[in-house]
């Protein structure tokens, strides 16, 4: 193989990644707004009754009823979630976190700015009825930072891209995590036995060198359906399912994709410009009425705006400096602590996943809508300060 065949195929799926999820993040800021100011205008109540409409079906072995949210937030999320495991697992062995010299630095700074926004959130909600909330500062959403580089255009180093795309996969990684370990309700063990079964029938397919889509999507969805009556959020089972998904080349020809390179690149599009628009549509109306200045200085929303705009950067920027002053881990070429500080400010935007987790964290409406005013003023402050943090970088470069 040719060194430009090698390149093509190692830096093409992640060229194709930054390029989709910046135009992704444009998408889903007119959306957010769309909700936004249909929540806020004479049709709220039309805006509402839609996402509450309930929507089911019933079979003489299975009956299944939720509304319109919730089959965005359980069933198009979970292949939201089932395209991060694709990436997840594709960085892992071939990307960017498949060496540890290469992962040190993003998983360590993905780590600081997970626990130090987390930490923060925590003290000022001590001993609140907000105190479950501590996991909605501590996403990254991946469209919307990758969005904001793309507006430099190559202004900035290729690392820089590759470090915050690094990052964010590794902060979608623990996401999941603190999902599945601890915003989950009552396990009922026969339904999480049935989803181990399918588990297991999925690896051994992997194993047996099997590699046809069709057989691992109807696997998947039954998977779905044992995780949705486990007690378990159902969007894990889309991660699960990503994990067993051949990431080898099948057949004698070493340049024909793999099923995992085929179904990552075939949810590309409906993922960036379909499935997270259509979960800002649902999730982003957020009333604000007169008391809106007030709601943001509730321990809630202070919470969040400050693990997000403070924790974050101090924590991606601490865990980066300690990882390279120990040798562990070393700045990409061509990257600067002034770059890599605005990144960390990226960092700070957390909307997709900050909102799919405080709807985990927060039963009652009233503290739900004061948790997503909060990412929402949150995420769009820390835009802008990476921003014009990067773009004072660019110019005293």
């Amino acid at each position: 193989m040719t060194r430009a065949r090698l390149a093509a195929r190692v830096l093409g799926p992640f060229q194709r990644f930054v390029s989709t999820e910046a135009a992704g993040g444009v998408v889903l800021l007119a959306c957010a707004a769309i909700a936004l100011a249909w929540a806020n205008s004479p049709w709220a109540i039309a805006y509402h009754h839609l996402w509450e409409s309930p929507i089911g079906f019933n079979t003489p072995t299975l009956g299944l009823s939720l509304t319109l949210h919730e089959w965005v937030n359980d069933g198009l999320m979970a292949v939201f979630f089932f395209f991060v495991g694709l990436e997840i697992k594709r960085e892992v062995l071939i990307g960017e976190l498949s060496s540890r010299r290469s992962a040190a630095l993003p998983v360590a700074a993905a780590i600081g700015g997970m626990v130090v926004p987390a930490a923060i959130y925590a003290i000022v909600n001590r001993g609140g009825t907000g105190a479950h909330g501590w996991g909605v500062p501590m996403a990254t959403d991946i469209a919307f930072a990758l969005g904001v580089l793309a507006l430099f255009g190559n202004g900035l180093p290729s690392g820089l891209r590759v470090f915050l795309a690094a990052l964010a996969i590794v902060d979608d990684l623990g996401a999941v995590l603190v999902i599945a370990l601890f915003y989950t309700s009552s396990m009922h063990w026969g339904a999480l036995g049935g989803a181990a079964a399918v588990v297991a029938l999925l690896v051994g397919l992997n194993f047996a060198g099997v590699a046809r889509a069709p057989m691992y999507v109807a696997l998947g969805v039954i998977l779905w359906l044992f995780v949705l009556s486990s007690g378990i959020h159902a969007t894990v089972a889309g991660v699960l399912l990503a994990l067993t998904i051949p990431a080898r080349a099948q057949g004698a020809i070493e340049s024909k994709p793999s099923l995992l390179q085929r179904m990552e690149n075939a949810l590309h599009g409906p993922v960036a410009f379909v499935i997270m628009p259509v979960f800002a549509l649902a999730n982003a109306g957020v009333p604000l009425g007169a008391g809106a200045i007030g709601a943001v200085r509730t321990p809630i929303a202070l919470g969040v705006i400050l693990g997000l705009l403070l924790g974050k950067p101090i924590g991606i920027m601490l865990a980066s400096a300690a990882a390279v002053r120990s040798g562990v881990a070393e700045l990409p070429d061509g990257v600067t602590w002034r770059q890599v500080h605005g990144a960390s400010w990226l960092g700070g935007i957390g909307f997709t996943m900050s909102l799919f987790i405080a709807g985990l964290a927060f039963a009652d409406a009233a503290m739900l809508d004061v948790a997503k005013l909060g990412v929402i003023a949150a995420s769009a402050c820390a835009g802008a300060m990476g921003y014009f943090l990067l773009r004072a970088a660019r110019a005293r470069a």
